[in-house]
């Protein structure tokens, strides 16, 4: 009687060729993953408000929003703060987002 799966034949073992299955459903789930990552929009806010930034899971920036307001010429630096507070924080969410759909695997390039 024949043994299936074996290795004296031109097939994968039958483990092998399930775990094969497995990673390549597992590689395209992490693309549709990746996709939808890159659409999504993302957005922060700093200074109650008076800065809002929107950028895609792929870094792609959006808009920057400024409230006319808060743009202080004797205090640029507190300006020049919100910007780096609403980038840092909406950077902050897409690599938490990619973590979660990527498995924690976010960081290596996915």
């Amino acid at each position: 009687m024949a043994r299936r799966g074996g290795f004296g034949g031109m097939g994968m073992p039958g483990n092998m060729n399930n775990l094969m299955k497995q990673a390549q459903r597992m590689q395209r789930q992490m693309e549709e993953n990746k996709k939808a990552l890159d659409e999504k929009e993302f957005k922060a806010t700093a200074g109650g408000g008076a800065v809002e930034v929107v950028m895609t899971g792929s870094h792609q920036m959006k808009s920057i929003t400024i409230d006319p307001d808060a743009a202080d010429p004797d205090d640029v630096e507190t300006l020049q703060d919100m910007i780096l507070i609403a980038v840092n924080d909406v950077l902050g969410q897409i690599e938490e987002e990619s973590s979660k759909l990527m498995g924690g695997m976010g960081g290596l390039g996915f």
